[in-house]
């Protein structure tokens, strides 16, 4: 086999299974691949929900255990609209507020003191559209990282928006960022409100997204612990902790 057939075998390998009867978080799956494919499919009925959602909503939060893949779906969602021309730039937006322990003083310019809280969407855009890329559309302005402190008074148009850890947002943060939307613009907010980092009481997001659930235009998927796609063993341990 030449280099380029085997170039395009690999490229076409499915990284889900086909049906969801194939997949079981709390079962180990060794022929499962991982391998990257350039159209995501869905592992669950709830990430299916969660794609048909965005494509059908301008506002969708994605609410659930860890490991679920919301925001890598959500991410790969916003780089296939931007692929396509529906939008002009990735928005990106998360909390700074770090997981029980003060790390101090970040030196450099904002994106750098923020970089190490953004990690997670910065693989999720690393696997869907390569590093190389991915530096040069940040350079470019193509993928904004906008600090929520400094998202107030900003009108987002013909933007895929990404709230990601919003159980770290208060409820008056995520009504300002909620209203940040604008023309041809998508928000997917994701969050898991049985992991927040602020303290007692002061998360929003449940109460946003129950508050949301009664409006036909905004879509809220909850996920479960059959959705999760990490290691195994996330789903067997949320269940006994």
């Amino acid at each position: 086999m030449g280099k380029r057939a085997a170039r395009r075998l690999t490229t076409n390998v499915h990284a889900f299974p086909e049906t969801e009867a194939d997949w079981d978080p709390l079962h180990y799956q060794p022929h499962r691949e991982q391998s990257y494919i350039r159209t995501v499919k869905p592992q669950s009925d709830n990430q299916r929900r969660m794609l048909e959602a965005i494509d059908a909503c301008n506002v969708v939060l994605a609410i659930g255990p860890a490991g679920t893949g919301k925001t890598y779906l959500a991410i790969a969602k916003a780089v296939e609209a931007m692929e396509a021309g529906r939008i002009g730039r990735i928005v990106l937006s998360r909390p700074a507020v770090e997981a029980g322990e003060a790390i101090g003083f970040l030196p450099g310019a904002m994106e750098e003191k923020l970089a190490p809280y953004l990690r997670p969407l910065y693989d999720a855009l690393s696997d869907r559209m390569g590093a190389k890329r991915l530096k040069k559309c940040l350079a470019e302005g193509a993928i904004e990282i906008a600090p929520i402190g400094f998202m107030r008074g900003r009108t987002l148009n013909n933007a895929f928006v990404v709230i990601d850890e919003a159980q770290n947002c208060t409820y008056t943060q995520l009504k300002m960022l909620l209203t940040r939307l604008g023309w041809h613009s998508t928000m997917v907010v994701t969050g898991d409100p049985d992991q927040s980092d602020l303290l007692s009481g002061m998360s929003g997001l449940g109460d946003i997204a129950h508050r949301l659930d009664a409006l036909p235009d905004v879509a809220v998927i909850r996920m479960e612990e059959r959705d999760i796609v990490r290691h195994p063993l996330v789903a067997a341990m949320l269940t006994v902790i």
